[in-house]
């Protein structure tokens, strides 16, 4: 038995917490195996998520951060506007000279790696990073695409597109996504895929292009809940694809409490106080409400929900990012009395919040979430049901996925981004009524919120399973690394002590260790 050649993987996420945050934890779950692991992202980036590098670097694991410079100025963006969730409240060209600059990272990643001793045995890029497909392709390095909404949205989007839906109905016009494994209906609003948007059609086409040349692809998802969708996306695409995730599942996660806290932005507020506080509820009697690092209410939406968090008589802990820059959500808050009037059953907290480590906690019975797929990932790993109020993108997917398949979510009542909506509602479609009866439909002792609590805990024991040595995810992981690893061969790079066959995954943890007959072999 022999130790497996030094492997280095270079990992480049998309410019946003909610891509950065899954794009760490497989950078680690892969250095945990014994490969080197390099993220490389932006200086702002780098900051937000260092302390979780250094924590990985600490139990010993082979990872490291590397900044490029963002040429936003060059591009009309103000010094410092580094990631996505910076841009919000921002016209549309500000996003599209994001993009632009996102782009020209291009150079500056192709500088690093050709600077280094060898090259590295794969680059993983975010599917929205089409822009690393030519740097590979001059390097000569296998590279695969790495997705972070779920499976189901993906799929969706691909069998509309396959069937020319897109291009043959109005924007508000109902219909079922034909050829899909489930029956999903919906709108172009609510079905659009990444950069599916008018004034970016070239970095659409390029997303398209960079998947298709791509030598595999990657899913923070995992088959317990996803399977079919996985299966049908990579037969539509003929790909190599794995799913390694639910990661916040992760024994090298999931048992540390730093983790849990430190996970993606620095919170507001000690984790600390927040679980002394919940201590001291009864155990599945809080709903935590948060609409993660980008999703927006308006003033006027925002107060609609607050009066109904008020009047459901339920404790909560909300995370209120707008409570920073929003004088109106400050005013309802402070002027207003709504904190004062809540104090005794709710915690608010002005800012980030440690969600893993509220959610992970007993007396948290309930998630009010924009279904974001960070956060869809981790309710159901932690087992708590979900009140579903999607606001862009693949949320509305999340939202058919945790409630019309799972069976683990009460709606809201959003059914529409908010810029669809006509001036005069003022970006309201949730009455505070509508929040207190799904509050207690959520968190009720009916029959039917007694299932979905019962389905949440079953599904995250398989979500926990998954992520298991034997589990699918972890092979899955081993079956992506192995591949990697042949292909580079094949491509004529030399890596140290092969051949690569009896080769052994080994963990610097001691804890995930595979090993290899000395037959191995990896079909492509």
């Amino acid at each position: 038995m022999v130790t497996l050649p030094e492997l280095h993987f270079v990992m480049v996420p998309h410019l946003a917490q909610g891509h950065i945050i899954p794009m760490v934890d497989v950078a680690r779950l892969i250095a945990a195996r014994g490969p080197r692991v390099t993220v490389v992202t932006t200086p702002v980036n780098a900051a937000r998520n260092r302390a979780t590098v250094d924590g990985a670097r600490r139990a010993g694991l082979p990872l490291d951060l590397v900044e490029l410079p963002l040429s936003g100025p060059q591009h009309g963006l103000p010094e410092g506007i580094e990631t996505v969730d910076q841009l919000t409240g921002h016209e549309l060209g500000m996003f599209l000279s994001f993009f632009h600059a996102t782009w020209n990272l291009a150079g500056p990643l192709e500088e690093y790696i050709r600077a280094l001793p060898r090259l590295p045995v794969c680059l993983v890029a975010d599917m929205c990073n089409p822009w690393t497909a030519a740097v590979c392709e001059r390097l000569g390095i296998p590279r695969l695409v790495m997705h972070c909404p779920s499976a189901y949205f993906q799929l969706a989007v691909n069998c509309l597109t396959a069937h020319g839906v897109y291009d043959r109905v109005d924007e508000m016009e109902p219909f079922e996504v034909p050829g899909f494994p489930v029956r999903a209906v919906g709108t172009k609003a609510t079905f659009r895929g990444f950069f599916q948007y008018p004034g970016v059609e070239k970095e659409y086409r390029d997303t398209i292009d960079a998947e298709t040349t791509a030598d595999g692809l990657l899913f923070n998802t995992f088959r317990g809940i996803e399977g079919t969708f996985l299966d049908a996306y990579a037969a539509a695409l003929g790909k190599k694809t794995w799913a390694v995730g639910p990661t916040c599942a992760s024994s090298t996660m999931a048992d540390d409490a730093d983790s849990k806290a430190g996970r993606g932005k620095p919170a507001d507020v000690d984790a600390g106080h927040i679980v002394s506080w919940l201590d001291a509820r009864p155990p599945a009697s809080v709903l935590y409400v948060s609409f993660g690092s980008i999703s927006q209410l308006t003033a006027k939406q925002f107060a609609k929900l607050a009066r109904g968090l008020e009047a459901s008589g339920q404790p909560f802990v909300w995370a209120i990012k707008e409570a920073k820059a929003d004088a109106a959500v400050r005013a309802l808050l402070d002027e207003e009395g709504f904190e004062a009037r809540v104090k005794d059953r709710a915690l608010l907290v002005r800012g980030w919040a440690p969600q893993v480590t509220i959610l992970s906690h007993p007396a948290v019975g309930g998630f009010l979430t924009h279904c974001g797929w960070n956060g869809t990932l981790e309710t159901l790993s932690l087992g708590v049901p979900t009140l579903t109020w999607p606001t862009i993108a693949d949320q509305f997917c999340s939202e058919q996925l945790l409630v019309d398949v799972l069976g683990v979510g009460v709606r809201s009542g959003a059914k529409l981004p908010t810029w669809y909506l006509p001036t005069e509602a003022e970006g309201v479609q949730v009455e505070s009524g509508d929040v207190e009866k799904a509050v207690a439909e959520l968190m009720g002792d009916t029959p039917e919120a007694a299932t979905r609590r019962s389905r949440a805990k079953e599904l995250a024991a398989k979500a926990r399973t998954a992520m298991e040595e034997g589990g699918s995810s972890y092979s899955d992981l081993t079956d992506m690394i192995r591949y990697v690893s042949e292909l580079s061969t094949k491509r004529s790079f030399v890596i140290d002590a092969m051949p690569f066959a009896a080769a052994e995954l080994g963990s610097n943890k001691g804890g995930e260790k595979i090993e290899a007959d000395a037959a191995l072999s990896v079909q492509s």
